[in-house]
């Protein structure tokens, strides 16, 4: 309901009105937050992930990597909140939800001992100064493309937002502040720029020669021979990013190999939904061309179904074109749906990708539920139904901010359980 107010707000006040008032309200709101909980980054490790994808891996995977080593964790991202032992869903939509909420994580952490704490940053979260008067330990980039543009008003400020981390990072007072980057994205040298004790980079190069397969990736770190059961040449970059870090914190290889091995990955991110059915069934995050790619490039070999659509609320309408474009590339049966059309007309969404696609089998079916059991009416054997655009999404939002609660996982599981009970 709150967020239905806030909503509705924003859409009643002259924008100028709000763009003179917006940082001097997020600025105040984050400093009265760190004031009410008592500044509680100063007395634990606090860790920043932040890049266009893989945030989510990443953290996850430096905590499971963290935990292997005997410390104590907690962690704030996409998927969920964890505090040490405890953990629940992240239902917000939000991956950072508001300074207060925060902080208050924070203080939680420090209250149950923890020795990290591990936050996915966004760049909305950055512009709101969401990240301020917290004192970050490290900053783990992971990766930029185009994303939020129309939201931020140009790609160069998306980047500036990105960076506004790193720079929270330099100023922290902190001892060993350290910063790692991906050497192998166009702007990760620009996270390199801000003063901090230590500086290290990851790339694909330092674990050449590598195999990736559906079934999981095999690579050496420092010579060792590791094999995790992640997918994906995203997800070997995701799991040199949390080594990398790891290593920064004195944590062994034996150690980092044992977790990676051990790891058996997060949902919502190329999570393999099986019960029993003799094809493959995805689900995914990817909401943005690359990822949308670079998920369909790990099983292309098989015939791919694709069940995609995109996001509406003015934002990034320039993706609806390319992800059209690269469903029509790697799939032999594309089925357009609805995702989260905000305020903008769902059927609008689709159509203009539907236009795009002019020589692979596409329908549009505007129920999501229908649409994925339609996909898996059309799957053969050794086929790969992809769900993209949602992963763990618990709502699908529409006008003025409704929410209709949604779980991709659970609904392609139902979908599955009654074909195979014919």
């Amino acid at each position: 309901m709150i967020d239905k107010i806030l909503y509705q707000i924003k859409k009643v006040l002259p924008t100028t009105f709000l763009s003179f008032w917006r940082p001097f309200y997020h600025y105040s709101l984050a400093l009265f937050a760190a004031i009410v909980y008592g500044f509680p980054s100063k007395k634990l490790k606090v860790i920043a992930v932040t890049g266009t994808k893989g945030k989510t891996s990443t953290v996850e995977i430096i905590s499971a990597v963290l935990e292997e080593a005997g410390y104590r964790t907690a962690l704030a991202g996409t998927i969920r909140f964890k505090v040490g032992e405890y953990s629940e869903n992240n239902i917000y939509k939000m991956t950072m939800p508001g300074r207060l909420f925060t902080q208050r994580f924070l203080r939680n952490a420090v209250r149950h001992k923890c020795d990290y704490a591990i936050l996915e940053v966004t760049s909305q979260a950055a512009s709101q100064y969401r990240h301020k008067f917290i004192s970050f330990d490290a900053l783990v980039f992971t990766n930029l493309a185009p994303e939020h543009v129309e939201s931020h008003g140009s790609y160069e400020n998306y980047v500036k937002a990105k960076l506004s981390v790193a720079e929270a990072v330099g100023k922290s007072k902190k001892l060993n502040r350290v910063i790692i980057s991906n050497a192998d994205d166009k702007e990760g040298q620009k996270f390199l720029d801000y003063p901090v004790d230590k500086k290290l980079t990851y790339s694909l190069k330092d674990v050449e020669p590598y195999n990736i397969a559906k079934e999981g990736l095999n690579f050496t770190w420092h010579n060792q021979p590791i094999t995790s059961y992640l997918s994906g040449i995203f997800n070997l970059s995701n799991v040199l990013a949390a080594s990398t870090f790891a290593e920064s914190q004195g944590v062994t290889d034996e150690i980092i190999k044992r977790a990676i091995e051990k790891f058996s990955g997060i949902r919502g991110r190329v999570e393999k939904i099986d019960e029993g059915q003799n094809f493959t069934v995805i689900i995914d995050y990817a909401h943005t061309p690359d990822s949308l790619q670079k998920l369909y490039e790990v099983f292309q070999t098989s015939r791919i179904i694709g069940v995609l659509g995109n996001t509406g609320g003015g934002r990034d309408k320039w993706k609806r074109k390319e992800m059209a474009n690269i469903a029509e590339k790697y799939c032999s049966n594309i089925i357009l749906t609805n995702e989260d059309p905000y305020d903008d007309d769902p059927m609008q969404i689709v159509e203009e990708m539907k236009k795009e696609i002019t020589e692979t089998a596409c329908e549009i079916i505007m129920d999501r539920r229908e649409a994925i059991a339609h996909a898996f009416s059309l799957a053969q054997e050794g086929d790969a139904v992809l769900i993209t655009g949602k992963g763990t999404d618990p709502y699908i939002i529409t006008k003025d901010y409704t929410k209709i609660p949604w779980n991709d996982a659970q609904v392609a599981r139902e979908e599955l359980q009654k074909i195979l009970t014919k």
